[in-house]
């Protein structure tokens, strides 16, 4: 009894670890930040999305679900990939923007919040869902990942603070990123891959790709194109839907206006069942 009751404890340690990881990294970005404070800081909540990733396949596996361990996921969502990468991103590039800068940083940490509000409705409206293929709107924990490439490729490769000319791009990937978090672009979780010629094919791609500009360029830029392509994935495949969608309602006659609301009113119900399906399965934050 006593062993069961430490193994509910096991994965929460996983979460509490990540909070302490993003509190960490608030500190570092706490008052006259230098470059390497930001740095650090960056690597901190790297570190904060391995334990983030961990702590609900380590629930899965011992069988410890529970909705103590999804509110304490948000929670430290909040705290380690919403108000950790705002303060991050403000300190490293756009506190000389002064308050447009402030409000856009505040942007990307309030719609996490937002995002992550969201999760934790559709989880109590379906408490026994099961997995999904897709996240509806990118996970918070993804969005601070991009945030966090991009300083730690930054500064490896010029150790210094971003010029004047990066600060309008910089504000510009916030302020996306901030969008596709409350946005209804779905984005696959890969949680269900299966090993197979397929899959094995798309992870060489993966690694190749990896190699080829950590070897051409930099090391460094390996995690940003990751990040990025990721991030674009979603929007093409949403692209692709849309148009789908649009081809569907040319189709002529009464008929072809019927199957198209039928098709979409399928969709929009396939969306809101793949989240409400993520929302019960107690996977944690990283699918968020």
């Amino acid at each position: 009894m006593k062993l069961r009751k430490l193994m509910f404890v096991l994965p929460n340690l996983f979460t509490v670890t990540s909070i302490f990881c993003g509190f960490y990294a608030i500190t570092l970005c706490a008052g006259e930040a230098t470059p390497v404070h930001i740095y650090q800081a960056a690597v901190a909540i790297l570190f904060a999305m391995f334990f983030d990733g961990f702590d609900g396949r380590v629930a899965r596996l011992t069988k410890t679900q529970s909705d103590f361990g999804v509110q304490l996921d948000s929670l430290a969502d909040v705290v380690s990939f919403g108000a950790a990468p705002a303060l991050l991103v403000y300190k490293w590039a756009l506190e000389p923007l002064g308050f447009l800068g402030l409000f856009l940083s505040f942007c990307f940490a309030a719609c996490g919040a937002l995002r992550l509000a969201r999760f934790n409705v559709l989880a109590m409206r379906n408490p026994h869902g099961g997995g999904g293929n897709f996240f509806v709107g990118m996970p918070i924990p993804l969005a601070a990942g991009v945030v966090m490439s991009m300083v730690i490729a930054h500064h490896v490769v010029s150790g210094e603070s971003p010029s004047v000319a990066m600060r309008g791009p910089i504000a510009a990937v916030v302020v996306l990123l901030s969008l596709l978090m409350v946005s209804t672009v779905r984005y696959r979780t890969f949680k269900d891959l299966r090993l197979s010629k397929k899959s094995a094919l798309i992870f060489m791609i993966v690694v190749l790709s990896g190699l080829v500009i950590g070897t051409q360029f930099h090391p460094a830029y390996v995690l940003v194109a990751y990040s990025v392509a990721y991030l674009a994935m979603g929007l093409i495949e949403s692209a692709f839907r849309v148009g789908n969608r649009l081809a569907t309602r040319k189709v002529g006659g009464s008929a072809g206006v019927a199957a198209a609301a039928a098709v979409l009113a399928e969709e929009d119900e396939d969306e809101e069942d793949e989240e409400e399906e993520r929302a019960g399965s107690g996977d944690g934050p990283g699918y968020l």
